[in-house]
């Protein structure tokens, strides 16, 4: 018979250390997932990690306490122990997740954990009737020594990354909890005041089955769910290496201001040899002194900001070489610790491509400019060359000559005076003028002129005053040159329609004559140097208006349609009249 209870003995002791390991296995393939980022399921890893982990050491108390022949009896008191060891491991376990905020997270995690254990341990020994009782220093010493040497070695064991670590760190805190639990008995010595009858014995022996049952499915439920998620999570993580290595951009992740991971197109990109070459090392060396300031700022308002937008960055390789990115920057996390994740393109080859292109297209410009000047200026100065040459063979009617030759200087003299102005910054006086008062102005200036083509120009002031901030004559002048425009292009007469009104915060000037209309190619050439539709124009006129608007931050669009004529819209930005005036270059 003693032999059978031995046996018995020996076999509950081996299911209670069975138990302890499997909830703690379980447990750590829960609160391990937490190293893969976690996301949307972070709440989940923790809580379930808990409750599998209290659940199963509190099944395996009440086994121990069967296997030592110790007597067992279900009160309040196991209820409360389970609710406590669920909460302190839960407690324990986010603990883990402070990284960077709790230097010793680890030290105080394993401490709250440990105190969870030996709460239940003890808790469901004293919260029973007792009669006397009678502790034992030494027992009960070695049992929190050993408790917390368990806990916090299992706790730095579970940190690695290498496969076993995870069953080497489930036997060190099984055991410990195992362990604390068989000293806990030789620690308190209890007499305790209750009687077990044998209705109460069948009782406690149901309870204790069905405790132990369904700690051990939803242990066992537990450990396949894990191991299910883990190898889904663990192809998933395959998948996202092989992406990653063959990525052809640069994807890198930084720990502080260190390169943290690099793949192999980040190493060929800086034209390293080993991952060690850049692992390690500060990014700063491989950024330009003047950008580094502006790195930092960006990085400490990631934190904030969650993800950045597509930026250009200048980097030096490893031999000194300049690279031209394109940089993406977005928060993530590497050995369970918050990191910086960059993807990188080189665009150098794009970059030279563009300088390329954008100097074609200033030889380009620069010599349609060159050719228009030589041709406008070739006019005159071959007139001025004829009468010259006319003068000096002694010809009569000298005074009209010269004339003439004053009037084609006088055209040169224009021209240089239109590029001066495109092409040379100059200093002007900003005020605050209503555009109501400048268009009268222009009106009147021209209205003269206008009847002598038979045109009759109708304009719409509107009440309320029109302020933009700006040059007085420069904003005439594109008033004049576009109603010039209209007249010269109404050579059977008709009208010419002003509109001035303020929509939103644009001050809106529609100028719409009754000319023969512009077609879709001349449209497209509108603004250019030279381009002109009269005989004897430069060209250089709605350039330079164009150019005053864009200086004063309005635009100009015309709308025109054959045989209806064309609108010249003009926006120029609205400002309230302010006391000061200041001074810019344009």
């Amino acid at each position: 018979m003693n032999g059978s209870v031995a046996w018995w003995s020996v076999f509950f002791l081996l299911l209670a250390l069975l138990i302890s390991l499997l909830a703690s296995y379980t447990m750590f393939n829960f609160i391990g997932n937490l190293k893969r980022g976690g996301g949307n399921f972070r709440q989940f890893w923790l809580a379930g990690g808990a409750f599998v982990f209290g659940s199963g050491l509190w099944a395996k108390h009440f086994v121990t306490v069967l296997a030592l022949n110790q007597p067992l009896y279900f009160s309040w008191s196991m209820l409360v122990s389970l609710f406590f060891i669920i909460f302190f491991s839960l407690t324990g376990f986010v603990m883990l997740t402070f990284h960077g905020v709790f230097r010793y997270r680890l030290m105080l995690g394993s401490l709250i954990l440990a105190f969870g254990i030996g709460f239940m341990t003890y808790f469901s020994l004293l919260g029973q009737p007792i009669r006397q009782l009678t502790i034992h220093p030494t027992p009960l010493t070695l049992s929190a020594v050993f408790l917390l040497l368990g806990t916090y070695g299992s706790f730095l064991l579970s940190e690695r990354d290498a496969k076993s670590a995870r069953w080497f760190a489930s036997l060190a805190l099984g055991l410990s909890v195992m362990l604390v639990q068989l000293l806990s008995f030789y620690a308190l010595d209890i007499d305790y005041t209750w009687q077990i009858s044998s209705d109460k014995l069948n009782r406690d022996i149901n309870m204790l089955g069905f405790i132990i049952g369904v700690s051990a499915l939803i242990i066992l439920a537990s450990t396949l769910v894990t191991w299910y998620i883990d190898k889904r999570l663990n192809q998933m993580d395959e998948r996202y290496r092989l992406l990653v290595e063959n990525s052809l951009d640069t994807i890198a992740i930084l720990k502080g201001d260190k390169w943290g991971f690099v793949n192999a197109s980040g190493l060929r990109m800086f034209e390293a040899d080993e991952p060690k070459d850049l692992l390690g090392k500060s990014i700063y060396s491989f950024l330009p002194a003047e950008d580094h300031q502006a790195v930092k700022e960006r990085l400490k308002n990631l934190v904030l900001t969650g993800s950045g937008r597509p930026l250009e960055q200048i980097w030096y390789t490893l031999k000194g070489n300049m690279l031209h990115t394109e940089i993406v920057e977005t928060m993530t996390t590497l050995d369970n610790e918050p990191a910086v994740q960059v993807i990188m393109r080189d665009i150098s080859e794009r970059k030279k491509n563009e300088e390329l292109l954008i100097n074609s297209e200033k030889l380009y410009v620069a010599g349609q400019l060159a050719a228009g000047i030589a041709h406008e200026i070739r006019n005159p100065l071959t007139s001025l060359k004829g009468f010259l040459q006319l003068i000096a063979s002694g010809r009569k009617n000298n005074g009209t000559y010269y004339d003439i030759m004053n009037s084609e200087l006088d055209r040169i003299e224009e021209i240089v005076s239109e590029l001066l102005m495109l092409s040379k910054p100059q200093v002007y006086q900003l005020s605050f003028h209503d555009v109501r008062i400048m268009m009268r102005d222009t009106v009147t200036l021209l209205e003269t002129q206008a009847i002598l083509h038979n045109i009759a120009i109708e304009a719409e002031y509107g009440t309320e005053p029109l302020w933009v901030y700006g040059v007085e004559n420069q904003v005439k002048q594109v008033f004049i040159n576009v109603i010039k425009n209209a007249i010269e292009a109404m050579v059977d007469g008709g009208s010419i329609r002003v509109k001035l009104s303020r929509e939103n915060e644009g001050v809106y000037v529609r100028i719409h004559d009754e000319g023969p209309g512009i077609g879709e190619d001349q449209l497209a050439k509108m603004g250019q140097p030279f381009y002109t539709t009269k005989e004897k124009g430069t060209g250089l006129g709605l350039m330079v208006s164009y150019k005053i608007v864009d200086n004063h931050h309005g635009r100009i669009r015309v709308r025109s349609e054959l045989g209806k004529g064309t609108v010249f819209e003009i926006m120029l930005p609205f400002r309230y009249p302010q006391p000061e005036e200041v001074r810019i270059s344009s």
